[in-house]
Formats: structure tokens, C-alpha cells, sequence
């Protein structure tokens, strides 16, 4: 079968990347395609050195640097891509890249990170975020965004088959489109990420400084409660996050991988305050042996064993916080004080192992195998 994946853009290696990587490995024969591709040559092993075919955005001013400008060219641009040689479509999409056109007799198979969250249940959020929630300039961008809604539930019509990253998005998918779908947990490399039994007196709090992580929340709170907080990652709202702390607060920046996994290792706990759709990372905490104290949304209520009453609960992995306040978050903390003498570091890394990237190889090869043998037959 000859087989065309498609992903959205081409400029860092995060989330979505990581899934393309491993449908690759699965697929070393297909074409890539995306939206833009501005990835440099040494940082192309994980597509395999493939060369991606672009759209005409590729070649638009300053493309490779505010593609996400060019949201509202990216259904025409997408629709563009000549698939009509392959027999089957994999699309790896959180944006438009289900959108390509295709004929009856070729097999669509899209792995959903989520539906378009700024044209469906977060619009109003990503509106008000870069002040477009009114005004003149702001309607033209709702009816903008309402034409691609549009579009995007229409084009959801034609994929043969949804894979979903977690039950999460399962449900968004089914709002949004009225399709149903398969759940297959993203791939999450938990052999780099050891065990690691002895934990320092710190709690690790690592993200990009945007706002929907809720950094500056955390920072509040430990602020606060007083206790160590190390803080890893940097990004626009460093500075915002700053102005929160106190001196029991140590910001560290950007830290490569390894440094990463050191800190990971040796901390109390993983603090975790953003509504993922999935989230990786509390997956990786985990695998250190490491508990999560996390916002109780998305996909991390599928990724994390909370402790509701330590008495009763199996082998618990961390503590939820029901709201993304200061209070929420430090009575959670005083809930994992409480009781982490109780959480066993090898039961944590047994959680963690759940999501391996060998799982999501065997289980999204054996829907796709599935799926062709009754298609094609």
C-alpha cells in the first residue's frame, strides 16, 4: 500500500512530533506531508531525514517563523497537497491536516490530538488571550474562525477512521463532530526516564512559561506554603512568573533533557497545574518513580492514580486539585505531605510503563492492519 502521512507543521520536536516519529518507524516508505517545514538538517532524525512535501504557505513572508498567521489559508493550503497516487492517508493532526482531499477508494485514518480547540470549546479563551474578544477586529476574526469550524466539521466527514490520544479527546471528538473513535495513548519514551527511589527536599515544577500552564499559579502558591519548588523552562510569561516568587523558589530556565531527568528524578513531586489534552510529562515524572500533584482535567486523570482515600486506594501515583487556585493547589500539597510516605516509587514507575512507546507501536499498527484488511478487501 502506498501510504502519504500528513502532519501539521514542521518546527520543533514536541507532543505531535513524537507521535509522527514513531508512525514513521511503523511506515519508513511513506511520503511526509505538512504546512511548513522549517527544521534544520541535523534536526531531522526523527522523520527520518525525510525531505517534507510543503504547501504554497512554505514560500509566504515570514512563514517558517508566524506560520500560525496564516491559520485562515491553511484549509486551501492543505486541500491543495496531490494525494490521488496513494492508497492510504494518515493524518496526525491537532489543526488542519485531516482536511486533505481524498478519493472514495483511498483509506483515511486520522490520529486526533484534538479537534481545532480555537475554533470549538476554547475559542472564547484563545480570543480573550490576544485581546480579539471584541471590537471590530475581533468580529472579523469570529466570523474567520466560524468559516473554519465550519470547515473543519465538514472535512471531519470524510476520515474513515478517528484514533483518539486519550478518552478525553474521544468525548471532544464526539462533540465536535459526531464521530466516534479508538483510544491509543500517545507514545511516551519511559526507558529514558529511570527510577530514581531517594527523593531530595524539593518539589519540580517544569513547562513552557505560557499562560494555560498556570506556572505563575504555582509559583503563587509555593510562594505561599513555603516550601523548596524548583522551576524548570522558559518562554513569554517567564517574567510574570518571576514576580510571583519568594526565595524558597529557584527558576533554572531552559534545561537539556538529561538535566531535566536529574531534577525529575530526585524531586518530592511533579506539580502540575495545566488542562492537557493528553500530557506527557506527568507521564515521564512518573516514570522517574516521582508522584503528581495535578490539576484533576484532561487527559492526566487517565495517566495518574489519585489518592482519594489512602486508605482504601491501590497503589496510588499522585493527588488531583480540583481547581487551579492557589488554595486548591497548597491543600493539595498538605494532602500529599500527609501521606507520601505511603507512595512507592516502583508502583509509580509500574504506572508509567503503560504508555510505552512499544505499546503505542503495537497497538496503532494493529488498528491500521485491521482497518486496510477490511477496507481493501
Amino acid at each position: 500500500m502506498k501510504t502519504a502521512i500528513i502532519h501539521e507543521w514542521l518546527v520543533n520536536y514536541a507532543g505531535s512530533e513524537r507521535v509522527l516519529e514513531q508512525i514513521l518507524k511503523l511506515y519508513p516508505e511513506a511520503d511526509l506531508f505538512c504546512q511548513v517545514d522549517s527544521l534544520e538538517d541535523n534536526e531531522r532524525d526523527f522523520i527520518l531525514d525525510k525531505k517534507a512535501k510543503t504547501s504554497f504557505i512554505q514560500n509566504l513572508p515570514y512563514a517558517k517563523q508566524k506560520y500560525r498567521n496564516y491559520l485562515p489559508l491553511m484549509p486551501l493550503a492543505v486541500s491543495r497537497f496531490d494525494l490521488s497516487d496513494y492508497d492510504v492517508i494518515i493524518s496526525n493532526s491537532h489543526s488542519v491536516a485531516k482536511g486533505v482531499k481524498k478519493r472514495r477508494n483511498q483509506l483515511q485514518i486520522c490520529y486526533c490530538h484534538s479537534p481545532m480547540r480555537y475554533v470549538w470549546d476554547l475559542q472564547d479563551q484563545y480570543l480573550k488571550e490576544a485581546g480579539l474578544d471584541m471590537g471590530l477586529k475581533g468580529a472579523v476574526v469570529k466570523h474567520i474562525l466560524g468559516r473554519i469550524r465550519e470547515w473543519d466539521y465538514k472535512t471531519a466527514q470524510q476520515v474513515d477512521h478517528f484514533i483518539a490520544n486519550s478518552h478525553y479527546i474521544k468525548d471532544r471528538i464526539k462533540r465536535s463532530y459526531g464521530r466516534d473513535s479508538t483510544v491509543i495513548y500517545p507514545p511516551v519514551d519511559v526507558n529514558a526516564f529511570k527510577l530514581h527511589e531517594k527523593k531530595d527536599n524539593y518539589f519540580l515544577a517544569a513547562s513552557r512559561m505560557v499562560s494555560y500552564k498556570n506556572m505563575d499559579m504555582i509559583v503563587a502558591a509555593f510562594s505561599e506554603n513555603g516550601l523548596p519548588l524548583v522551576v524548570i523552562g522558559d518562554g513569554p510569561d517567564l517574567e510574570k512568573v518571576k514576580s510571583r516568587a519568594k526565595k524558597n523558589i529557584e527558576f533554572l530556565g531552559y534545561q537539556e533533557s538529561d538535566a531535566l531527568v536529574g531534577f525529575m528524578q530526585k524531586a518530592r513531586a511533579f506539580v502540575f497545574a495545566a488542562e492537557e489534552d493528553f500530557g506527557i510529562v506527568p507521564v515521564e515524572a512518573q516514570a522517574c518513580g516521582t508522584p503528581v500533584i495535578a490539576y484533576g482535567k484532561g487527559g492526566v486523570t487517565e495517566t495518574v492514580v489519585p489518592v482519594r482515600n489512602m486508605e482504601e486506594s491501590r497503589a496510588p501515583t499522585g493527588i488531583f486539585f480540583n481547581e487551579q487556585t492557589i488554595k486548591a493547589l497548597n491543600d493539595a500539597v498538605n494532602i500529599f505531605e500527609t501521606h507520601e510516605s505511603k507512595f512507592d516509587p516502583h508502583e509509580i514507575r509500574k504506572n508509567a510503563e503503560r504508555f510505552s512507546v512499544e505499546r503505542f507501536r503495537k497497538e496503532f499498527k494493529e488498528f491500521m492492519e485491521v482497518k486496510i484488511e477490511v477496507f481493501f478487501k
